[in-house]
């Protein structure tokens, strides 16, 4: 297989990429562009489509060999159908795999971006070398991929891992129209929302807050300001890290009781600050997990960081084309 390469698509809301690589992933090309929700699926289309024939013209040592698409859902691996993503609007059944089959001719594969982050940590990063792990995004939402006895489970209808709509808590912060979900607790937007919620009652009893200086500001706070305050002890931030930390524990818990994994690799927010979350965590792991079960799981941070959409939409390619071989 040294002779052959890999094309990986990376679709998302802001930004799309398309990455040539090897097996061995050493990358041989790749063209970015942002994807202009605005101009509606056409245009991100059309340039993902032209970006891909630019690279593979210039690979000439190189035979493709498939190529993996990675997307936000809903969607359908199946059929190879992406089905009206919140973060792309009008993107409303899109074939993307048969565009994409009837231009090179070689097997094209689609899965979620939470499960193309899974088969890239399992292959390259936190997860190598275990049959049973969990990834975790932990980004501005929270999904789940799952690697269940060394394969990706992906669930009956490509729903596997939707683990931000379990409700951890009668009330909390609001995520998939449900207060006091997994996501409303552990994601880039549900600290914020968290935020909003301690810092607002603490300026009403008329406490204050070092890096929030009236409720106006409030809406303005993000996650990594959050996270700063926190880094340097500010008290408002550390307990709201460790807020979202204590129903981590509780739904990492729940994960573990069910699913018995070798590993938990968690993504983003929580890879960039796990010394926040980390001792909670831990505490309601300790207390909430059966015994056995938590001995032989590890919690640990995810390690291909900026990198993880090239890696996932290529480990998407790899992964499938052996599944197919």
């Amino acid at each position: 297989m040294n002779n052959h390469f890999y094309l990986g698509i990376d679709i998302g809301g802001t930004k799309c990429a398309v990455i040539a690589g090897t097996e061995e992933m050493e990358i041989l090309g790749r063209i970015q562009f942002a994807t202009e929700t605005n101009q509606g699926p056409d245009y991100a289309i059309s340039k993902l489509l032209e970006s891909s024939s630019k690279l593979v013209k210039k690979i000439t040592d190189h035979k493709l060999a498939a190529i993996g698409i990675s997307c936000g859902g809903p969607l359908d691996s199946k059929t190879g159908i992406i089905q009206s993503p919140p973060n792309l609007p009008g993107w409303d059944n899109i074939e993307i795999v048969r565009l994409f089959k009837d231009k090179y001719n070689v097997p094209v594969f689609l899965q979620n971006d939470a499960n193309a982050c899974a088969l890239a940590e399992w292959r390259f990063g936190a997860g190598k070398g275990v049959d049973n792990m969990i990834f975790l995004t932990f980004g501005t939402g929270l999904g789940a991929g799952l690697i269940l006895n060394g394969k990706l489970y992906e669930g009956t209808n490509d729903l596997a891992g939707e683990i931000g709509h379990i409700r951890l808590a009668d009330d909390g912060p609001e995520a998939y129209g449900k207060k006091g979900s997994f996501e409303g607790f552990c994601s880039g937007a549900g600290i914020q929302r968290l935020a909003r919620i301690i810092i607002g009652e603490k300026l009403k009893r008329g406490g204050k807050v070092s890096f929030c200086e009236n409720e106006k500001s409030i809406e303005k706070l993000t996650t990594k300001d959050i996270a700063r305050a926190a880094s340097r002890g500010d008290k408002t931030a550390v307990e709201i890290f460790e807020h979202s930390g204590y129903y981590l524990g509780i739904g990492l818990s729940i994960l573990i009781d069910i699913l018995n994994p070798q590993r938990i690799v968690i993504g983003s927010v929580y890879a960039r600050n796990s010394q926040l979350f980390k001792k909670t965590c831990m505490e309601m792991i300790e207390k909430e997990a059966l015994k056995p079960a938590r001995d032989v799981c590890e919690i640990v941070p995810a390690t291909l960081g900026d990198r993880i959409g090239d890696y996932a939409s290529l480990s998407v390619a790899m992964s499938q084309a052996k599944i197919k071989d």
